[in-house]
């Protein structure tokens, strides 16, 4: 395998040495050029042909956000990271380059201290997804023989498991990490009436980031969309995103009658799957509160943060809906899941919100008390 071709863009000289040389690290990256602004990066992408590209979102000329869209409309499909600082007008930014097409985004260091210190945290949070992007985009790349319809359709081998009798949820699961933000867009974009469960939802994003996103999938269809709160009552129709840096659980309300229904506890105990929030620790605490009447879905993500809970789920008598790996920016987390045996359904991102509804309305068709 030849090695991973970079162009880093950044108006910034100092971040464009510590991005290279941060890559430039490992031997399987070849940083092939750099580009001050969205303009000049136009004109590397045709010189050089790189396999990803690394953007920063605020340069002059043309900015992180219109140059992905250029990229894009002239037919690139090669992966691209945004490099964003940790603001609410980075995560904002951010999301609207994911929306534009960018395939992820790291942030950028502060308050590290040391060049040294600059550059270890940008090559754990950058190779590793330069890795993945690239690799899954190389493994779906059309052999000579074969069409690209033939290619990116090619099925990864699964074996589902029979989908269990439909009882009561009372409560939808869903996790994600890389490429999550557009996926979560285009599942909530497709619900015509809000849920008549509560939603919880882990999506691997760092503070500010979360409230953010929050916000954009509250505005795109009926299911009210908020950041969770530590001591907030679930309801039926709103779904609750774990903020950044916090594991998200449940416990008893203490009060009387309706009162006495879940309650989000939120949490910085150690990280768990190498991540917090963890799709794992949420999941299991469901579990804990609703036994098996829950509806699990796992979306695109690098890593397996889920698996065991999807395990923990499916014992209890639960459903597991996974994203298929052809619609997945990376098919770590729902692969995870599906290749340990543990999917009822594997489907392309565009089928979930569908699947979600058909097996929700069945649940309430029999009678199923939410809480």
């Amino acid at each position: 395998m030849t090695a991973i071709r970079v162009l880093v863009v950044d108006d910034s000289v100092v971040v464009r040495k510590l991005v290279t040389d941060s890559l430039s690290a490992d031997q399987e990256i070849e940083v092939v050029g750099t580009a001050s602004n969205g303009k000049v990066a136009l004109a590397r992408v045709e010189e050089y042909g790189p396999d990803l590209v690394t953007m920063d979102i605020e340069m002059p000329i043309m900015n992180g956000i219109e140059t992905v869209r250029a990229l894009r409309q002239a037919g690139h499909r090669m992966p691209i990271i945004m490099f964003s600082t940790l603001t609410e007008r980075g995560a904002a930014s951010t999301l609207d380059a994911l929306a534009a097409g960018a395939s992820d985004y790291v942030t950028k260091p502060s308050n590290t201290g040391s060049l040294a210190a600059s550059m270890q945290e940008v090559e754990r949070e950058l190779i590793p997804r330069v890795k993945a992007l690239v690799g899954r985009r190389r493994a779906f790349a059309p052999l000579p023989t074969q069409s690209p319809k033939a290619a990116s359709s090619t099925p990864s081998r699964v074996t589902l498991r029979p989908e269990p009798p439909t009882t009561g949820v009372r409560a939808l699961l869903i996790g994600s990490s890389t490429g999550g933000p557009e996926a979560l867009s285009r599942v909530f974009s497709s619900f015509t009436s809000p849920l008549p469960v509560p939603v919880l939802m882990v999506q691997h994003m760092p503070p500010v980031f979360t409230a953010q996103l929050a916000a954009r999938l509250d505005r795109l269809g009926p299911t009210t969309v908020v950041e969770a709160a530590d001591g907030e009552l679930l309801r039926p129709g709103h779904a609750y995103i774990a903020p950044g840096n916090y594991h998200m659980v449940l416990r008893r309300g203490g009060g009387a009658g309706f009162a006495a229904g879940q309650v989000i506890e939120l949490n910085q105990d150690p990280p768990v799957s190498y991540t917090r929030p963890s799709v794992d620790v949420l999941f299991r605490s469901a579990v804990k509160a609703y036994n098996g009447s829950l509806l699990g879905v796992v979306l695109t993500g690098m890593g397996a943060d889920g698996r065991t809970g999807c395990q923990d789920l499916v014992t209890a008598g639960g459903t597991v809906y996974v994203q298929n790996e052809s619609s997945s920016v990376v098919w770590g987390m729902p692969g995870a899941v599906a290749q340990a045996g543990l999917a009822h359904r594997v489907l392309p991102i565009d089928e979930m919100a569908g699947a979600i509804v058909r097996r929700l309305s069945a649940s309430l068709a029999g009678g199923a008390a939410w809480r």
